[in-house]
């Protein structure tokens, strides 16, 4: 059983630099052909980005960050989200609280700055 998963590992490992030498690849490729134009440059670092991604998902870490965004799109549909009168109504109350304790800070500095001169004149 330890035998399959450290053959997995030293898999995913290689999967790993195999996507490590994409990355760098692109990042050479792009400099390198700098001359070339920009659609052609993209492109090609969109394929490589979407061979290195495939490679990716193809480990362990990936197929475990696959299910979580699996996951979480389930979770997203679950969310009760606010209507807009209620976003908009929780906004103007936030803004309003901010102004407010905005103007008592702006006092207590103002106040506590005038007890200070009077103390050091």
């Amino acid at each position: 059983m330890s035998d399959t998963k450290e053959t997995a590992d030293r898999l995913d490992n290689v999967k790993w630099a195999l996507v490590a030498v994409l990355v760098a690849a692109g990042v050479y490729g792009n400099s390198y052909f700098a001359d070339e134009s920009l659609l052609y440059r993209v492109l090609g670092l969109l394929a490589l980005a979407v061979v290195a991604g495939f490679i990716a998902l193809r480990t362990a870490q990936g197929a475990a960050f696959w299910t979580l965004v699996r996951e979480s799109r389930v979770e997203i549909r679950k969310v009760v989200w606010p209507t807009r009168q209620e976003a908009v109504q929780t906004t103007l109350i936030v803004v309003a609280f901010v102004l407010l304790v905005a103007l008592v800070l702006w006092g207590l500095d103002g106040l506590l700055g005038w007890l200070v001169s009077l103390v050091i004149g």
